[in-house]
């Protein structure tokens, strides 16, 4: 594969030259990728959709322009910000638990933000025990190295994002070889990052599996990040067959001695603190929760999977209902990803129960709710990933806000797979009811992102905040992966994000799968990124209003 050689050849003759760059240097790309991305935006933004079966024209639309240029340009925008500081960004405010772990508050830190997302508050949680730093690279000499980042195929901004924190907080060039899924999106990539390719600091491949085992096991690649399944994982870290992992693992000889950081995937709960609600909330509860399980058709990590309530509720059975009846009102969406409907019927042979909330077709999985789902222990709904449209039902024996927390917070941690990402929605009554207990639900539990009347797709969009599985995850029990990236305030320590939002959200989430003028917003929203500017922010706003 000798283009594949010589793009390796060509980054390690400049890794040092960019381990060395200094900081106006540094500003000065990402000023540029800016103008590069801006450029593509509509051709990028179309192409996804294209390739996902959505018409380009159609509010749906604004997803592909979220899902990738307004995440990149968010990721630059706050890179920048990181930057100019000396690589030590201000947290808005940064607080110590009674326990002694800090934690710092780093959205909104500017006015629009603070009036675009009114009431949001993001959080990185510090490990304990380890102090608030940031900037490690920009505050001592660190190694160059060249990563090799092996993109995902679902959301288009996850590999070009991967790519800026192996760069601007790890100080690594990058060859970044694209998922076959989207690889389509070379060319995009290509231009909206130029400025880094040109300087010798980043190389863009395509292809298949074969190429991707050939660039991990070359020596001139230092380090790997993968975003995608455990399976992908193991199969780099510890042998191509079940038989060879199991060996090596019970040996404790990985098949590769390189650091492997990874992302991979998450059976994320949806926790309902029982309350009391009113119709309204119902109705808007069991919304956002439909639209949890089908942004982008339900093929991302933290798509809601495992929905928890309390079996004591009075209003459990109202809900339920409600959410049907919000899935069943949710299109359907082409189900683009491969293998969703092997994934899909493989959940249909164990669930009989299950509740297709409209018919199913080749190109379709429906939106498919399994009611009553065990809380046992390697209950298959609890312990696979399903990436397609299925959302399992879990009650536990709870009957108040306490107890549930309680039994939540231990259901979610022990039994659920995963530790990338879990929401919590509780009304304002009962959370100022039970603050001791939601304070200690939060800080209990054991995942990388945790949204708090929001979902957890804004954790990831919202770079501020880190991104990555809870600390902890061996190599051979990868989990949801090992490592973090985003982290836009460069923290040395990240433990968790936590995004805490109102109870309802006002005006309609961009997530919401019923936002009528999404494509608008999400447009309004790049050139606004483009040149930050009252004029600009009041034509975010007032599209944002038509939701």
């Amino acid at each position: 594969m000798p283009d594949l050689e010589a793009a390796i050849a060509h980054l390690q003759a400049h890794k040092h030259a960019w381990a060395a760059l200094p900081i106006p240097a540094r500003l000065d790309l990402l000023h540029r990728c800016i103008a590069g991305t801006v450029a593509v935006a509509a051709d990028w933004a179309i192409a996804a959709c294209q390739s996902k079966d959505i018409d380009p024209t159609s509010p749906l639309a604004g997803e592909e322009w979220l899902l990738g240029p307004v995440g990149l340009l968010l990721n630059l925008r706050l890179l920048i910000h990181a930057l100019e500081s000396g690589g030590q960004p201000r947290p808005v405010s940064l607080r110590t638990r009674a326990d002694g772990q800090q934690v710092a508050q780093v959205f909104p830190d500017n006015l629009p933000d603070r009036l675009m997302w009114l009431g949001f508050r993001g959080e990185v949680w510090i490990e304990p025990g380890k102090p608030a730093s940031q900037g490690r690279i920009y505050r001592s000499e660190a190694a160059a190295g060249v990563a090799l980042v092996l993109g995902a195929g679902n959301v288009s901004a996850i590999a070009p994002m991967d790519v800026l924190s192996k760069l601007f907080a790890e100080n690594q060039v990058v060859l970044l070889k694209l998922n076959p899924v989207n690889d389509y999106m070379q060319p995009f990539l290509a231009a909206a990052l130029q400025p880094l390719i040109e300087d010798g600091f980043l190389a863009i491949a395509t292809g298949g599996a074969e190429v991707g085992a050939f660039l991990c096991q070359h020596a001139g690649i230092d380090t790997i990040h993968v975003t995608g399944s455990h399976h992908t994982h193991d199969a780099i870290a510890w042998g191509s067959t079940p038989a060879e992992q199991a060996q090596r693992k019970a040996d404790h000889q990985p098949a590769l001695a390189k650091p492997i950081t990874s992302e991979l995937g998450c059976v994320t709960p949806i926790l309902v603190v029982p309350g009391r609600w009113s119709a309204a909330d119902l109705r808007y509860q069991a919304q956002h929760v439909a639209s949890m399980v089908a942004h982008n058709a339900s093929f991302n990590c933290v798509a809601g999977k495992v929905l928890v309530l309390a079996k004591g509720w009075p209003q459990r059975a109202e809900f339920l209902a409600a959410l049907k009846q919000a899935l069943a009102h949710t299109p359907a969406r082409t189900a683009y990803y491969p293998g969703a409907q092997a994934r899909y019927q493989a959940f249909l042979d164990r669930y009989p129960q299950a509740i297709a909330l409209a018919p199913r077709t080749d190109n379709i999985v429906p939106w498919t709710l399994i009611p009553d789902v065990p809380a046992k222990p390697g209950e298959y709904a609890l312990t696979t990933e399903a990436f397609c449209g299925v959302l399992a039902e879990v009650s536990l024996e709870a009957s108040d806000a306490a107890m549930f927390l309680r039994q939540a917070v231990d259901f979610a941690n022990d039994t659920l797979w995963g530790s990338l990402s879990c929401v919590l929605l509780i009304d304002p009554a009962t959370r100022r009811q039970y603050p001791q207990a939601v304070e200690a639900a939060i800080a209990q539990l054991r995942y990388g992102n945790i949204g708090i009347n929001a979902w957890t797709g804004m954790n990831f969009l919202l770079s501020a905040l880190t991104w990555g599985a809870f600390p902890g995850n061996p190599l051979s029990d990868i989990g949801s992966g090992r490592g973090t990236v985003h982290n836009a305030y460069l923290f040395d320590y990240p433990q968790k994000s936590v995004v805490y939002a109102p109870f309802p959200i006002r005006p309609k989430p961009i997530w919401f799968a019923n936002h009528r003028t999404l494509q608008q917003v999400a447009r309004r929203y790049v050139a606004f990124l483009e040149k930050p500017d009252w004029g600009r922010f009041a034509q975010v706003a007032l599209a944002a209003l038509g939701g």
